[in-house]
């Protein structure tokens, strides 16, 4: 039996209880779940990955950054590092990984690696500036969009922007290799595509970002615009409240039959007296 002890899990403690949910993955699940902290697989191959790029930059520049035997051990090193940040997410999402050091260091382990890359191959001449400034301008300008709205709500990734970091994975790979021939009119062409990827999906980005801000600032209007009403009536919350009328003095139904009951008795005893009723 690969379950999990409910304590482990978060259950009631006894077994087979309802809402007691094995966690996937057997003993390592077990462990995820009792040791969620800075040191869990997760986090360690985020760490792996940080430690990559200064490794890669050197690999990448090593013997004036042309030698065809650095180029292809800059490129695994390259090819580790983008494995890894497929791997760590799905780690930390699948056991329960999540921690506040591996939200802020996983995306800049990303745009490390990826920066890194494309300024490397930039400087030497082997990528035009203006593509590795379109995608380290997008990916700045999109971290700074979320900041933007993040009081009003979080911009999902879409699959749109999967498929621009896969992309811009293989083409930047690509160009680190040293070839040659019918490949190095690939990697041109595949390169293009990952530029148009990024400018469309940076777009898509700004559009959700915008309704998402606008959104947000009617609801707060709306939510103002309410406010005021509410103390205006005085903060009462009786269901008969908005009944009364304004002859009955801020009296409530109730005590209106009441009223009236105790007046039609007087007038039922002012006639037993021989007394003749008010018409």
């Amino acid at each position: 039996m690969t379950g999990v002890p409910a304590s482990a899990a978060g259950g009631s403690g006894a077994p087979g209880a309802q809402g007691t949910k094995p966690v996937r993955g057997g003993k390592l699940g077990v462990a995820a779940v009792n040791e969620a902290s800075l040191w869990n697989i997760a986090n360690l191959l985020t760490m792996v990955r940080l430690l990559l790029v200064p490794a890669f930059v050197m690999l990448m520049l090593a013997e004036g950054g042309y030698d065809p035997a650095w180029r292809s051990l800059a490129w695994a090193s390259f090819a580790i590092a983008m494995i890894t940040d497929l791997f760590d997410g799905h780690l930390a999402r699948t056991y329960n990984l999540v921690t506040d050091f591996g939200k802020i260091a996983d995306p800049i382990a990303d745009k490390a690696i990826m920066g890194a890359a494309l300024i490397c191959l930039s400087a030497l001449g082997d990528l035009p500036w203006w593509v590795t400034g379109v995608i380290l301008g997008r990916e700045l300008g999109i971290t700074l969009l979320r900041f933007w709205v993040i009081r009003y709500g979080v911009i999902p990734a879409s699959r749109g922007g999967k498929l621009k970091t896969l992309t811009q994975g293989v083409a930047v790979g690509m160009y680190i290799l040293a070839l040659t021939g019918p490949l190095a009119t690939l990697r041109f062409w595949v390169m293009a595509v990952a530029v148009a990827l990024t400018v469309g999906t940076g777009l898509d980005y700004v559009k959700q970002a915008v309704v998402l801000r606008r959104r947000g600032r009617a609801s707060e209007k709306a939510a103002a615009t309410e406010k005021p009403s509410d103390e205006g009536s005085g903060g009462e919350s009786s269901p008969h409240a908005g009944s009364q009328d304004a002859g009955s003095n801020g009296r409530s139904p109730d005590e209106l039959a009441l009223e009236e009951g105790a007046a039609a008795r007087r007038a039922a005893d002012g006639r037993t007296a021989g007394e003749e009723p008010e018409r």
